[in-house]
């Protein structure tokens, strides 16, 4: 298998390339949370105190949506926030989601994702250097260049998390069927 990031045909270059890494994560995305049960999706770890898988992956679409519509410069609609967020919840953490079947989850994203690669086909690569806000404490400044490579980039961070929860999850069981 040849690996690559390639665009789209009807993308620029280096905005295709950097919208093949965000849609590589997504792929990666999907195939490491395969075959998840409902109780592994809403599993918080040994001690019920880590973010679920389910709340990691509603987390990365919401991030992603923010970073779609920054890059549009446009505010993100009411519905998506409804929809989608809130980004943390009153106690500054990611908000519960439970019960919310896998492949919903990635239908949902899948929205997303299609809605990024229609914003990119917009984009050229003088457009990369845009400088878009974002951030929900301290604003802070980005080109839209670092904006879609941090989308892969923290989608790829977060699957790191839901590994870990796979790996904390399968030994749990096997401990709970040996007892």
């Amino acid at each position: 298998m040849l690996y690559d990031l390639q665009g789209e045909e009807n993308m620029s270059t280096i905005v295709g390339m950097l919208y093949s890494a965000v849609r590589e994560n997504s792929q990666r995305l999907k195939s490491i949370s395969e075959g998840m049960a409902q109780e592994e999706i809403d599993f918080k770890g040994p001690c019920d105190n880590f973010n679920s898988a389910a709340q990691l992956i509603k987390h990365i679409m919401y991030v992603d949506l923010n970073w779609i519509y920054r890059i549009k410069g446009e505010a993100l609609p009411q519905s998506f926030i409804d929809e989608y967020g809130p980004m943390i919840d009153e106690h500054n953490r990611l908000p519960m989601v439970k019960g919310m079947p896998l492949d919903m989850l990635i239908s949902k994203y899948e929205v997303v994702l299609n809605m990024l690669k229609e914003t990119c086909t917009q984009l050229t690569d003088a457009d990369l250097d845009s400088i878009v806000t974002f951030g929900h404490e301290n604003e802070k400044q980005a080109t839209i260049r670092w904006g879609l490579w941090h989308m892969a980039d923290h989608n790829r961070y977060h699957q790191a998390h839901i590994n870990q929860l796979r790996k904390w999850y399968s030994e749990q069981k096997r401990d709970m069927d040996h007892e």
